[in-house]
């Protein structure tokens, strides 16, 4: 077991800004995705989720119409 805790030691004292900078972004990234799987996946955001769900699909026929209307 003690070679376990080993593995996973980290001297903090011999980390590089670099090291930091790639913690920071880490750790934020990893809290705006917890944040955005408890917005999904909370049942009183279902509506205005499934309200929402065809975005993509309505933006690629209105570029689609608008370059055969162009032309």
């Amino acid at each position: 077991m003690s070679s376990l805790a080993e593995y996973f030691r980290t001297d903090w004292g011999a980390m590089t800004t670099n090291d930091w900078i790639g913690l920071g972004i880490t750790v934020v990234v990893f809290v705006l995705m917890v944040v955005a799987y408890f917005q999904v996946f909370r049942p009183k955001n279902r509506d205005k989720l499934e309200s929402k769900r065809y975005i993509p699909f309505e933006e690629d026929d209105r570029e689609s119409g608008e370059k055969h209307g162009g032309a």
